[in-house]
């Protein structure tokens, strides 16, 4: 059905995510969200992704008041407990940390207020329902473009309500799409799977992301690092992580 996976020959098949240098979307922080359960977890996830050829992680825990009511004061609290834990097991890895926003009526606030967690300087990953599309999405994105924010939407292919003329908007509208490397394993099912294929071959993604929330997910990467129609679409497909 896709080409999207056709061998090409002009870059060889890849073993590592080397290529991508950084991770922008993981849930490392330990005990704050549906993540990391432990520092020696987080440590255990991390030196996974760097063994699996990541320079950089940027963590981004949930903020959701209905389920994960973050503050940028329990996030930034936790990572700094991380961070020491990570330097003093002398990992040789480059550590940030923003957050992963759900986009409600409370969000507004934190963006009239500017309390916003960003990271590679005005970049902030945002997230919606999976069951339907929030009323405010637009006039959130508008907000956070006219305050200076570059809005990245975690994981569309998740919101599979959608097609894919409404991503291709939402790129127009200023937003950079963010695919889940999981989701093209089929970890998350085939209907997401197939809409992380038809954004690809639409050309309409700019960042791969692990979402990383458990050692699970780190055995998922690991098998994906061995498929090689997955390794040569990383190879032969222009991400902006590397930029980060």
């Amino acid at each position: 059905m896709f080409q999207l996976f056709k061998k090409k020959s002009s870059r060889p098949i890849i073993s590592d995510f080397s290529i991508l240098g950084a991770d922008m979307h993981s849930h490392l922080v330990p005990g704050i969200d549906d993540g990391s359960k432990s520092v020696e977890m987080s440590l255990d996830m991390i030196r996974g992704l760097m063994a699996l050829g990541y320079q950089k992680i940027i963590t981004t825990p949930h903020i959701r008041p209905d389920y994960f009511p973050n503050t940028t004061e329990t996030i930034m609290t936790g990572f700094g407990e991380l961070q020491k834990a990570v330097e003093k097991e002398k990992l040789d890895i480059e550590l940030e940390c923003a957050a992963e926003y759900f986009v409600d009526y409370e969000f507004r606030e934190k963006i009239d207020n500017e309390d916003l967690l960003t990271f590679s300087g005005n970049h902030i990953l945002i997230e919606i329902s999976t069951f339907s599309p929030p009323p405010n999405l637009y006039e959130s994105i508008f907000q956070l473009k006219i305050k200076g924010y570059q809005p990245i939407v975690a994981h569309p292919e998740r919101y599979t309500y959608y097609q894919v003329d409404e991503f291709r908007k939402l790129k127009d509208f200023g937003c950079l799409l963010q695919v889940n490397t999981m989701s093209l394993t089929g970890h998350y099912g085939k209907p997401i799977k197939e809409l992380a294929q038809k954004l690809l071959k639409a050309d309409l993604v700019d960042l791969l992301g692990t979402d990383m929330h458990h050692p699970g997910h780190l055995e998922v990467l690991q098998k994906a690092s061995k498929d090689g129609k997955i390794m040569n679409l990383i190879a032969n497909k222009e991400f902006r992580n590397a930029t980060l």
